[in-house]
């Protein structure tokens, strides 16, 4: 075990922290050395094992993601824009491989993440899973296929917990649609309509989102035209594919040259 890559997982006390804990534990290719939270939560100096509700692992919850990152070769980190930005500096640093599954990211905080990636490997993608990646290829390859008369709209659904929207995962579908069409999604995207909007505007890209209970995620995107529609749809019922994923990309990560990837990257695709 030890000569696998050590791992750190960020945001510990999460949901697909916890989650990340316990698939590492059963993993043959990767081991856990650390784990991080904010200053300030419960968790800190706490072994996170019994913090989960389990037995003791022999990993106390840190604060200090200088120190944890030092001793690792991986970062896998779903946490918010403003930690990941800070912990792609030191994982730059530590010249450790970093896994971003934060969603939120804007353009300031992609531009400090790319520059982290000038001196060491990160990952990042606004989905692990390996379906939502070939969701993403497909929507291209589609868009890229149908002309204007066919409206594109996304809907996605989460858990009510989700702070951001349109979601990460919608955000790359529309990334993919707007390449296949040759467009910016910045230019092309319209969210969150409400009120007297007029007729839909034709070439522009919709996005819905739903907010609920506790969906994991399910993404639809849709091309509609006079009498007929295609419906692309992904439905994840377990954040483990999303963990999974990240692990695969930490461990794809070793020994690759600096630089920003993404899943497609990782999965080949």
């Amino acid at each position: 075990m030890g000569d696998l890559p050590g791992l750190v997982v960020t945001g510990a006390s999460g949901r697909m922290g916890q989650t990340l804990i316990r698939l590492v534990q059963d993993s043959d290719k990767l081991r856990l050395v650390a784990c991080v939270e904010r200053a300030g939560s419960p968790w800190i100096g706490r072994d996170v094992g019994e913090a989960m509700g389990g037995p003791a692992l022999g990993i106390v919850v840190t604060d200090d993601p200088l120190e944890a990152f030092a001793r690792a070769q991986a970062v896998v980190d779903f946490t918010t824009p403003a930690a990941t930005v800070e912990f792609a500096a030191l994982a730059a640093q530590a010249r450790a491989v970093h896994v971003i599954g934060t969603t939120g990211l804007e353009a300031e905080h992609l531009a400090k993440i790319e520059a982290a990636s000038r001196h060491a490997v990160i990952v990042r993608a606004g989905n692990m899973s390996l379906g939502v990646n070939l969701l993403v290829r497909l929507t291209q390859k589609i868009a890229a296929a149908l002309d204007d008369d066919w409206d594109v709209e996304i809907v996605e659904a989460h858990h009510r917990m989700k702070v951001d929207a349109p979601s990460g995962t919608a955000l790359m579908l529309g990334a993919a649609a707007a390449a296949g069409r040759g467009v910016s999604l910045d230019d092309s995207m319209v969210s969150g309509r409400d009120g007297i909007t007029g007729a839909r505007e034709r070439g522009t890209i919709g996005f819905s989102a739903i907010r609920g209970g506790d969906v994991v995620g399910e993404h639809d995107v849709i091309f509609a035209s006079a009498g007929e529609r295609v419906v692309l749809r992904h439905l994840a019922t377990d954040r483990g594919i999303f963990a999974k994923g990240a692990l695969r990309a930490a461990v794809w990560g070793q020994g690759r040259k600096p630089g920003h990837y993404d899943m497609m990257d990782v999965l080949g695709i």
